[in-house]
């Protein structure tokens, strides 16, 4: 638990978050919290960022998008999306992508879950839970889920030269428990 602590700063009070990690804030129903880069796996050649809280989530997260979230109310375990198109791609797209998510989750030891998934490019949506940033300096996408049996998720990616990454997400990992994060450091406020 220490570990976790020195990670993110979470003390007594607010957390100190220290400049030399990075950082996700992340709000789940009226709860926030800040979750540290703790490493970066591989998953069939694509980026998997580990972040931890001091609370004892774990969030994993693979080109922006949800692969595992433990220590929640709804957890993803084992999530695969190996069709996922990349944001560059959805970018260029005319028309929507889709793809297929498989899930585990808990509670409720529900395996292989299967999501039919509709990825399209949408303009900045009025209302986000984004700090600091003005949302029309990023490219916005929302994916559904076919049957409408989760909300569908946002996302907010800022694009440099070669390098897309996403600064801010929303996803629901239940119908009842969604979660929003942004990339934070530092050097901003605690909010």
């Amino acid at each position: 638990m220490q570990f976790l602590r020195d990670l993110t700063g979470w003390g007594a009070s607010a957390p100190k978050l220290n400049p030399a990690f990075q950082y996700l804030r992340a709000t789940l129903g009226g709860s926030k919290l800040y979750l540290a880069l703790g490493e970066i796996d591989a998953l069939d050649g694509k980026r998997v960022e580990v972040w931890y809280s001091s609370e004892r989530a774990v969030l994993r997260l693979v080109e922006g998008r949800l692969a595992g979230v433990v220590g929640m109310t709804a957890e993803w375990r084992n999530v695969s999306q190996p069709g996922a198109p990349s944001w560059a791609e959805a970018a260029r797209a005319a028309e929507p992508l889709h793809w297929i998510r498989v899930r585990d989750v808990m509670p409720g030891y529900q395996y292989g879950v299967r999501d039919a998934l509709t990825l399209r490019r949408i303009a900045p949506p009025a209302g986000s839970a984004l700090l600091n940033v003005a949302p029309d300096t990023l490219v916005w996408f929302e994916e559904t889920v076919e049957g409408g049996v989760l909300p569908p998720a946002r996302y907010a990616v800022e694009s440099t030269g070669e390098r897309t990454v996403v600064v801010y997400g929303e996803q629901c990992l239940s119908a009842s428990s969604c979660i929003r994060w942004q990339r934070w450091s530092a050097d901003q406020p605690v909010q």
